[in-house]
């Protein structure tokens, strides 16, 4: 079995943002680990909660998503791990601003920022089904936040009506960008 803190052990100098250039290493692929990141947010290993934030926060660091999977890479090593919607959740947001000069900041579970726009883009699913809607905020290179439920509350404060296609959307702007998250006329 890969023991997780050899992982931890190869791991370089991050880079000037604070992470590591993964998208840079091509190690060999050496299988899955049981590790897990649930919808909420919790790392487990071996079906336990990861408890100690420094742990999980270094883990971050590492994670890459190729494609519909995702990994934990080092200069030497790769191993698969579960990730079961998005390996992060965006637990806070700061307003900066208003109307088309306004910045949305996010803060993720492990105490990553970015503001919303152009290169960290916002997003939202809506269930065919249910009509639920799933936001999402781009944290880095293919790897994405869903937005809390509370946040989200606070995107819909925010939102502004707008015609787009010759349909009436809700939604916010951050970075110079008009980000739908709605429909108003479904």
């Amino acid at each position: 079995m890969i023991d997780p803190g050899n992982l931890l052990a190869q791991i370089p100098m991050a880079d000037k943002k604070g992470f590591p250039p993964v998208h840079l290493w091509n190690p060999p692929f050496c299988g899955a680990i049981d590790m897990r990141i649930a919808r909420d947010g919790t790392w487990y290993y071996l079906g336990t909660p990861i408890g100690r934030k420094p742990m999980v926060r270094l883990f971050s660091g590492i994670i890459r998503r190729d494609g519909d999977d995702y990994f934990l890479v080092t200069p030497v090593e790769k191993v698969g791990i579960q990730v079961d919607d998005a390996p992060f959740v965006a637990v806070s947001l700061q307003v900066e601003g208003e109307g088309e000069a306004q910045v949305l900041r996010f803060t993720n579970n492990v105490d990553d920022e970015v503001a919303a726009g152009t290169e960290h883009p916002l997003r939202v699913l809506i269930d065919p089904l249910t009509q639920e809607p799933s936001p999402y905020v781009l944290m880095r290179t293919n790897l994405e936040a869903l937005v809390h439920r509370n946040v989200f509350y606070q995107l819909v404060e925010l939102a502004q009506s707008r015609e787009i296609d010759g349909h009436e959307w809700l939604g916010v702007w951050s970075g110079g960008v008009f980000f739908p998250i709605g429909p108003l006329d479904a």
